[in-house]
């Protein structure tokens, strides 16, 4: 028995409904005693998770993740805790390791802890069994009160939104490249069902263009989003007979593996190939060489979309916060070399 249902056995709209049954309004009492007329005619029980919400009595918020061990994410749900701890809100805090049935999974606990509020942090997934999936566990806790924030593009939810310039920096990314005199690229790629890889790489496709380069499917090598996937991406690039100047690997995480296959091949960079990356997590200021990269306010990002989930609506439509990633040029990336021939060992 849903409160819809009782809504129209009492002839009234759904919100005087709820308001009669949870009292956090007054409504008149010919209309609040019809309505509990109708429950109990009905046998309908208030759901204690809408009245938790609509009273905000809960100080949990829930912050989903793909995976806490990488730096970015545990960047971004650094700055999620501080904003959190100001306003003495507790963070549950869950990764997902990029399983799109556990990250429904841990939405739908969420919803059984009457969280106060659902973070969810990384790429969405190009997958519409997924997004049906999602949006079913979370459309009823948006309707009870709930709300929802996301960092990074999901393309169907209408919810608030903390959006990096993914496409527009790997752009400009491409562009300082090729200002370096690069004109034989490769891309170390995640996986394609994600949001993000995709942004990525046709924001780089895009910036090459602009110069006259394309890139052709035999340069692109999918990984998995981890520095193993980074480390075996770099190994079938180099197992190839011919190689490019430069190396893009679409996260940090990537190119920090990637660094390490080209140590091990006797590859060296920048000075037989430059390498860049994407994020800027802290790590890679300290590496040899530094990275070059795309660098995102993580922190900054964490405390934003905790902002926009606490902050009360502004009617039915979702915000949209957009996020610009800066280039920053490091050791790792300098002008071109010979391009490389198939190497292994």
């Amino acid at each position: 028995m849903t409160l819809d249902v009782v809504a129209r056995r009492a002839g009234v709209s759904l919100a005087t409904a709820s308001r009669a049954l949870n009292g956090t309004t007054r409504v008149r009492e010919d209309l609040r005693r019809r309505v509990r007329a109708a429950a109990d005619l009905l046998g309908y029980i208030p759901n204690a998770h809408a009245q938790a919400l609509a009273s905000a009595s809960n100080n949990t918020v829930g912050l989903i993740c793909h995976d806490v061990g990488d730096p970015y994410f545990a960047a971004i749900a650094g700055g999620v805790m501080r904003a959190a701890a100001e306003q003495d809100l507790l963070v549950m805090l869950a990764s997902t390791f990029r399983e799109p049935a556990r990250e429904i999974a841990y939405v739908s606990t969420l919803r059984a802890q009457r969280a106060r509020a659902i973070l969810l942090i990384g790429s969405g997934f190009q997958d519409r069994a997924w997004e049906r999936a999602l949006a079913a566990e979370l459309e009823p806790y948006l309707r009870a009160g709930g709300r929802v924030a996301v960092v990074s593009r999901h393309r169907t939810l209408r919810v608030d939104a903390v959006l990096p310039e993914n496409r527009a920096g790997a752009a400009a990314l491409a562009q300082a490249l090729l200002a370096l005199g690069h004109r034989e690229f490769a891309v170390l790629s995640g996986p394609p069902e994600l949001t993000t890889v995709t942004d990525r790489l046709a924001g780089f496709r895009e910036g090459l263009a602009q110069g006259g380069i394309t890139l052709g499917p035999d340069r692109v090598v999918h990984g998995a989003f981890t520095r193993e996937g980074g480390y075996a991406a770099a190994r079938e690039l180099l197992a190839r007979s011919t190689g490019p100047t430069c190396v893009f690997a679409v996260t940090d995480v990537m190119a920090v593996g990637a660094l390490a296959a080209f140590r091990e091949a006797g590859v060296q960079v920048p000075q037989d190939i430059s390498l860049a990356g994407f994020d800027d997590i802290p790590l890679v200021r300290e590496l040899t060489p530094p990275l070059t990269t795309v660098a995102l306010p993580l922190t900054a990002m964490g405390q934003e979309v905790i902002a926009l989930a606490l902050r009360e609506p502004r009617g039915p439509r979702s915000r949209v916060l957009r996020v610009g990633g800066e280039v920053v040029l490091r050791a790792s990336t300098a002008p071109p070399a010979t391009p490389l021939t198939g190497r292994t060992s």
